[in-house]
C-alpha cells in the first residue's frame, strides 16, 4: 500500500468516563510513572504524568496527523467528562507522538492513559479515565478494534481503585550509545553532498541528521534517564510517549483557549568556557549571517502555515539567544488568535514539518532527505505533546530524544540545517553538542 494510503474501519462505540479531582500537591511526578513504559509531558516541574493505557490509537501515512484529529473528535464526542479543575491538562487528555516522514515504518499514536496525576501553576490534580462500552473490554482481551481513520486499534481496560503511589527509581545504569548506520565521516560526506545541492540551486536549506544507537539491560528504569533530563535541562519539554524519550526546547504549537504560540529554533552556537566567552559566542550567533539565513527559513515556514488558520498573528521582530545548558540557539516567538475552530492536532498536521527540521522549499528537502540519510529517523524530528478534549494542547518538535525499543534497542538522531556557506566539520561538532542530553542522560 502507498505511503499515502489510509483504510477506514468502522468506528466501534468507545465510550470513555472520565473524571478530575483536586489533589494535594503530589510532590515530583516522575515516582509515578512506569519504569518501562513512562508517559510525560513536564516543563519546570509542571505538566501531566500518565499511567496504563485506556486506549491506544495508531496512525500511518500521509493523513496520519489529520486522522488522529479526526478520531479523537471521536473518541471525545462518546466520552462523559467531569473536569472542575479547568486547567490545561485535566480532564480527559491523550499523549502523542507521530512519525517526522508519512512513509516511515514507525507508528504514530495516541495514547490515553487510565490515570494522569496533573500539575500546574500550584494546583494539581487526579484524573481517572474508564471504558464504559463491549467493544472496548473485548479490545482489553487482545481483541483488535479499530479506534479511527488510518490503520488503528484500541486497548482498552479498567484502571485500577486505588491511588497510585510514588516509588522509589531502579537501579542506576550507564549505556554507551555508538555510531549507528552513519559515522562522523559519512556524515561529513554527505553534508558536503547537500551542500553541493544547495550551490546547485535545488534546495536553500536542508536538515540532515546522524545517528546514535545503544541497546539497555533488561528491566532498567527508563524514570531515571526522565529525571536527568528534567533536572538538566528543566526549561525544555520533558516527554516520554510509546519508547519516545527527551527534552525538545522547541514548542512546535501551543493552544490554548482561542490562542496560539510558537517558539521557532534555529541556529546553534556552543557555550563559552566562561562568562566573557559565553557572551561572545552568543553575539557570534546572533550576527552569523549563515544562522541568520537558517533562522529565516525556518521562521517563515511557520509564519505561512499558520496565516491561514489566524486571524491575528504576529512574531518577533528579529531573532534572540535562547540559552540552554550546554548550547545558545537563534529563536523566535510567534502568537496568534485562531477564528477557525483549529485544535491543536489541526496546527500540527499545517505546520509539520518546518523548515527548521526539514529545510526549504520543504518537498524539494524531503526528498533530499531521504537520498542522503541512509536510516528511518521514526518519530524524532516529528510532533510529540498532548492534546485535551477540547482540542486545546502542548506540541513540540522531538529533538534531544531516543526511541526505545520493546527489545531494548536505543535509536537516537541529531541533525543540523545545511545552507550556503555551511561547513561539514563545523555541522559535525553541531550535532554532538545536540546529543549531548540523550548521552549524558543514558551514560
Amino acid at each position: 500500500m502507498p505511503a499515502s494510503a489510509t483504510t477506514v474501519p468502522v468506528l466501534p462505540a468507545i465510550a470513555l468516563n472520565v473524571e478530575t479531582i483536586p489533589l494535594p500537591n503530589p510532590g515530583r511526578l516522575i515516582p509515578f510513572l512506569d519504569a518501562a513504559a513512562p508517559l510525560l509531558w513536564m516543563r519546570n516541574g509542571d505538566g501531566i504524568a500518565g499511567i496504563g493505557t485506556a486506549l491506544r490509537m495508531e496512525f500511518t501515512g500521509e493523513s496520519r496527523i489529520l486522522d488522529a484529529a479526526a478520531a479523537w473528535r471521536d473518541v471525545v464526542a462518546g466520552a462523559t467528562v467531569h473536569d472542575p479543575i479547568g486547567l490545561p491538562g485535566s480532564g480527559l487528555a491523550a499523549f502523542g507522538a507521530f512519525s517526522f516522514s508519512a512513509s516511515s515504518a514507525a507508528s504514530s499514536v495516541l495514547i490515553v492513559p487510565k490515570t494522569i496525576i496533573g500539575r500546574r501553576g500550584g494546583t494539581s490534580w487526579l484524573t481517572r479515565i474508564t471504558v464504559a462500552d463491549r467493544a472496548a473490554e473485548r479490545a482489553a482481551n487482545n481483541e483488535t478494534v479499530p479506534t479511527g481513520p488510518g490503520r488503528g486499534a484500541g486497548k482498552t481496560s479498567r484502571p485500577e481503585a486505588a491511588m497510585p503511589r510514588p516509588r522509589p527509581l531502579g537501579d542506576e545504569y550507564r549505556i554507551h550509545l555508538r555510531p549507528g548506520a552513519l559515522d562522523p565521516a559519512g556524515y561529513r560526506s554527505i553534508v558536503a553532498r547537500a551542500i553541493d545541492r544547495i550551490d546547485s540551486g535545488q534546495v536553500s536549506k536542508v536538515v540532515l541528521a546522524r545517528d546514535l544507537v545503544g541497546h539497555l539491560p533488561r528491566e532498567c528504569d527508563l524514570r531515571r534517564v526522565l529525571a536527568d533530563l528534567a533536572v538538566g535541562y528543566p526549561a525544555c519539554w520533558t516527554y516520554s510517549v510509546d519508547g519516545l524519550i527527551g527534552a525538545s526546547p522547541e514548542t512546535l504549537v501551543r493552544v490554548a483557549h482561542g490562542s496560539m504560540d510558537a517558539r521557532v529554533l534555529a541556529g546553534t552556537i556552543s557555550r563559552g568556557s566562561d562568562a566573557g566567552d559565553d557572551h561572545d559566542a552568543a553575539n557570534t550567533l546572533l550576527n552569523s549571517g549563515k544562522d541568520q539565513q537558517e533562522h529565516h527559513f525556518a521562521v517563515q515556514s511557520v509564519l505561512d502555515a499558520l496565516r491561514p488558520h489566524c486571524a491575528k498573528l504576529t512574531a518577533s521582530p528579529a531573532p534572540f539567544t535562547l540559552k540552554l545548558p550546554n548550547l545558545w540557539h537563534l529563536a523566535t516567538d510567534v502568537a496568534g488568535t485562531l477564528d477557525d475552530g483549529s485544535t491543536s492536532l489541526d496546527l500540527v498536521n499545517a505546520l509539520h514539518p518546518t523548515a527548521a527540521v526539514a529545510g526549504t522549499p520543504t518537498p524539494e528537502a524531503i526528498a533530499l532527505i531521504e537520498e542522503l540519510e541512509p536510516f528511518d529517523r521514526g518519530r524524532y524530528a516529528g510532533p510529540v505533546g498532548w492534546i485535551g478534549a477540547d482540542g486545546d494542547g502542548e506540541w513540540a518538535v522531538a529533538l534531544r530524544s531516543a526511541q526505545v525499543c520493546g527489545n531494548g534497542d536505543i535509536g537516537a538522531f541529531a541533525g543540523c540545517g545545511i545552507v550556503a556557506g555551511s561547513d561539514p566539520e563545523r555541522e559535525l561538532t553541531e550535532t554532538a553538542m545536540k546529543f549531548r542530553p540523550v548521552v549524558e542522560a543514558f551514560g
